[in-house]
């Protein structure tokens, strides 16, 4: 949706349509079609890259991690206590703490969930005793996360499917904008604050020019991501049988194949000597998880994984041990060229291997795509409205995309801010709480539509702004009236979790209280000039009123 597509389709001299003129209406297209999707991955993919500390924010219950320790001893200490709760668990994985995770969270397979039927159940861990800790039921940020690729109310396989092409709407999108516009750097540098839609132009065209490397990086690794899910044949094509398609996925996963237990009773060797020799292979802090399977049998297996922070790819690189005698049976740190390409643009995807000052980078570019795709979709109105035969009164096709323009992009700043509401108002003890956190998500959402479909477009835009404001801006006093790590204290213990929360809560809510404002005074500014241009109101959406 760039300035020279606009440009290039309104000009009344050209009679054909060159590649530019052509790449000027697939970029739009392009854009606007699943721009509503891509928004919404954009966003919640950007807030991603905090997911782990947005956990610990919705989880205050378990406390901060002042010192990392030894993980060769939590993992014995958590093993033991799995061995009290889960006694006949057939396999289960620890995740150790780390830098950016202060428990230890474990899943195993074992519960039973009805006669003859067993599943997985959960729960996290005090790295300084093992024992389990009760904290509110919460998927944290993973919900953002898991939303950004996936979704939600609809089969993972559809969402996945619906994402990738959303991506690859946004590959196309991207390359069309850079053929179209033939000055992007140039028009870097010209940005014209109040000119209507020269201005959205010009944001649109700043914000796409500064951070094209890496939006064209992370639209392209996305993609890589799930590739065996969107283009299957070249993995069918090579991989005929089942035993080869055995080991192409034992090479993409560390996790163990189970096999069957021997029915010997033979206990777990020690874990925390398996862990001692990954350390000394792969560095001290450096262990992601433990995974057994068979545990307390015979034929038991223990892989202990490297952690993904301590390198770029995601190519898994595990330790197998004989669970009973603790003995090295292989050693996984090696996959072939294409696997390692592919887990390296993974890895480049994820930005798990960044430091705290790479990973505000990958937030703050990433955000800008956020704010790319979403001038562009405003945009797409502000041009339209000049075209339409009564502007006061658009047609239902242009009303619709102007109302979802509002609930997608201010909209799921309320619901994104709701959900943290949720966090710290629903009863720790509801059952089901996670799902119901969730719930509100999307409840807010669709009030968010609801209300841009009842109310005049500008007025809607400027409320829903002022409302993701009051919101942002009251959650870390809601943090300090409903649990014990208000922002003073957080800030006198020096937990920068709980206050780097509270205080992006703030900078948020400030920022757009600062769109609310502006975009109350254009309009204001608008009406009083109507008069004296009427081609400036119509472009400003004053006519939609």
């Amino acid at each position: 949706m760039t300035g020279r597509g606009v440009e290039v389709e309104d000009d009344p001299r050209g009679a054909g349509r060159g590649i530019r003129q052509s790449m000027s209406g697939l970029h739009t297209w392009a854009g606007l079609l699943l721009g509503w999707i891509l928004y919404a991955m954009f966003l919640t993919g950007t807030v991603s890259y905090f997911k782990d500390e947005l956990s610990q924010w919705m989880r205050p219950e378990l406390p901060r991690l002042q010192q990392l320790p030894d993980q060769a001893v939590v993992a014995q200490r958590v093993a033991d206590e799995l061995g009290i709760i889960a006694p006949g668990a057939s396999q289960w994985s620890l995740r150790l703490p780390d830098a950016r995770n202060n428990s230890v969270y474990a899943f195993w397979l074992g519960a039973t969930r009805g006669p003859g039927r067993r599943g997985f159940a959960e729960g996290h861990f005090d790295p300084a005793t093992g024992h389990s800790v009760s904290s509110r039921d919460t998927l944290g940020g993973d919900f953002f996360y898991r939303f950004h690729f996936q979704f939600y109310y609809m089969p993972v396989l559809w969402g996945r499917l619906l994402a990738g092409v959303a991506a690859m709407f946004m590959l196309v999108a991207i390359v069309a904008g850079v053929i179209t516009h033939k000055k992007i750097f140039v028009d870097f540098f010209t940005f014209r604050w109040g000119k209507g839609q020269r201005s959205w132009l010009d944001a649109h065209n700043a914000l796409s020019v500064f951070g094209l490397p890496f939006h064209a990086m992370i639209t392209y690794t996305g993609l890589v991501t799930l590739m065996a899910l969107y283009m299957p044949w070249g993995e069918r094509a090579a991989f005929k049988t089942p035993a080869e398609r055995q080991q192409l996925a034992a090479e993409l996963s560390a996790f163990l194949q189970p096999g069957k237990p021997s029915g010997q009773p033979v206990p777990l060797a020690s874990v925390e000597a398996m862990v001692r020799q990954a350390q000394q292979r792969w560095g001290h802090d450096a262990i992601g998880r433990v995974n057994a399977v068979h545990p307390g049998d015979a034929a038991a297996r223990v892989a202990v994984t490297r952690a993904d922070a301590s390198r770029v790819s995601m190519s898994p690189q595990s330790m197998e041990f004989d669970g009973t005698t603790g003995e090295l049976l292989a050693v996984h740190d090696h996959v072939g060229a294409a696997a390692e390409t592919r887990g390296v643009l993974y890895g480049l995807h994820l930005g798990r291997f960044s430091d705290t000052v790479m990973r505000w980078l990958y937030f703050l570019v990433s955000l800008m795509g956020t704010a790319m795709v979403g001038t562009g979709l405003v945009m797409w109105t502000v041009k339209r409205r000049q075209k339409l035969p009564d502007p006061h009164r658009p047609h239902i096709g242009f009303r619709l995309v102007e109302r979802l323009n509002i609930a997608t992009i201010a909209g799921l700043s309320v619901a994104m801010t709701g959900f943290l509401w949720a966090n710290r108002l629903l009863p720790v003890a509801l059952p089901a709480r996670a799902g119901w956190e969730i719930n509100a998500f999307f409840i807010v959402w669709a009030a968010t539509l609801l209300h841009a479909l009842l109310r005049p477009a500008r007025s809607a835009w400027v409320e829903q702004l002022w409302g993701a404001a009051v919101l942002l801006g009251l959650l870390p006093i809601l943090n300090a009236l409903t649990t014990a790590r208000p922002l003073w204290r957080s800030l006198a213990d020096g937990d920068w979790v709980f206050a780097g929360v509270d205080l992006m809560c703030w900078a948020l809510a400030l920022l757009h209280a600062v769109l609310a404002l502006r975009t109350a005074r254009h309009g204001a500014g608008v009406r009083s000039s109507t008069q004296r241009s009427p081609t400036v109101a119509l472009a400003s959406g004053e006519g939609a009123r």
